[in-house]
């Protein structure tokens, strides 16, 4: 970011909120580090009126300011709430109507799991793609038909607003954030700080009933880890299947049971980011950089980041260089 302040996110609590949610942004956020140690943000929890917020689960998180912390936000995140109106009725409470209007137009504006409720209420997401816990789908969509909700999505980018399904998906949205302001580089330093993976697709299905593995099967984890090694080899489903000793059928069963994807879907997200690492970290050709990671010849890695990100390798070694070690 091309700032010389500090980006502001102001977390806005409203009771009785979902504390897990409550705490994904600022742990997220405030593990994104510049290479000196510095945080390259500043996360606000407030409250409507400052005071402490009760939680679903037997306690309050005290807030460091309240509604007015809203005017000088340059990105909003509304977690989860069980809070009446929106979730019962599609009636926003006076109160939560005049602090959302606080919000300058130019911020960005974020739901975790169910603040998605308090977003669609305002008319945020009239109009335009959002997503929340799956749980809650079928009541999100009868409150609020002119949303195009889609909760097959863990989460949903639209610019300047967007969402994410229930619980730990805010992780994945606010590392998509992080990646999205930073870079790959930046977010992944962010995960592996809170020892959370680095990256789950926002087109990956939620996980809605996935069974359990079971613990006597052969779970594919060793061989996903084999091909993070390996990635500039012509991986294939057939190959990867026999490094795990498994059926081509079975081993793509119990991956997609596992991750939510299927091998290759899966094995091109993990070369692209490995590719975008190596932008930001490298002075590599982008020939050299499609070799290392297995996407061939430079025409292939521009066609697929151009498909993903909408840029250019070039633009994007332009864009978050300055990550470089």
């Amino acid at each position: 970011m091309a700032r010389t302040s500090r980006h502001r996110v102001v977390v806005l609590l409203l009771e009785p909120v979902v504390g897990f949610d409550a705490v994904i942004p600022p742990q997220l956020f405030g593990a994104a580090r510049t290479a000196d140690g510095r945080p390259r943000y500043e996360v606000i929890m407030a409250s409507l009126d400052g005071a402490p917020v009760r939680t679903e689960h037997g306690y309050a998180i005290a807030p460091s300011a309240d509604a007015r912390a809203l005017r000088r936000a340059d990105t909003v995140v509304v977690p989860g709430t069980r809070v009446a109106g929106p979730r019962r009725t599609g009636q926003l409470p006076i109160e939560i109507s005049q602090a959302l209007q606080q919000i300058p137009q130019r911020a960005r504006v974020i739901s975790i799991c169910t603040g998605a409720f308090v977003l669609a209420a305002a008319g945020r997401f009239d109009g335009r793609p959002a997503t929340t816990h799956w749980a809650y789908a079928d009541d999100f969509a009868r409150l609020y038909p002119q949303v195009h909700l889609d909760a097959d999505q863990l989460f949903i980018d639209d610019g300047d607003v967007l969402s994410s399904a229930g619980v730990a998906a805010g992780i994945d949205l606010c590392l998509h954030v992080i990646r999205r302001d930073h870079g790959a580089a930046v977010a992944n330093q962010a995960a592996r700080r809170c020892v959370v993976p680095p990256w789950r697709d926002g087109g990956q299905a939620q996980f809605i009933e996935h069974p359990v593995p079971p613990s006597g099967g052969q779970s594919t984890g060793a061989t996903r880890d084999w091909a993070l090694r390996h990635l500039d080899r012509p991986l294939d489903v057939a190959t990867l299947a026999r490094h795990s000793q498994q059926s081509v059928r079975t081993f793509n069963r119990r991956f997609k049971a596992e991750t939510g994807n299927t091998p290759g879907s899966w094995l091109l997200q993990q070369r692209l980011d490995r590719a975008r690492h190596l932008l930001e970290t490298t002075d590599l050709t982008v020939d050299d950089i499609a070799g290392r990671t297995g996407l061939g010849t430079g025409a292939s890695l521009r066609q697929h980041l151009r498909a993903g990100l909408g840029v250019s390798p070039t633009d994007y070694r332009r864009t978050f260089g300055h990550e470089r070690a």
